[in-house]
């Protein structure tokens, strides 16, 4: 869509500190693809999950009102 937005990606505490620990090149690659495709994707304000069994990556996240994606996990 033209024009449209991502939204800002915001990082909860304990998610941090799992992102502290990651060290594997691919692996930080694989969770830079999963956010842009969760940032692309605000439409829905439960908590979801993105999950991605070839890059072996899965986030918990969910999108505030001001569509915002918080990381959980």
């Amino acid at each position: 869509m033209p024009g449209r937005r991502r939204a800002q990606i915001a990082v909860s505490d304990s998610a941090a500190k799992q992102l502290e620990n990651l060290t594997d090149e691919h692996q930080i690659h694989a969770l830079d693809r999963a956010l842009v495709a969760i940032s692309g994707d605000t439409t829905h304000p439960e908590l979801r999950q993105y999950a991605d069994e070839i890059e072996r990556v899965r986030v918990l996240y969910f999108v505030t009102a001001l569509r915002t994606v918080v990381v959980v996990a």
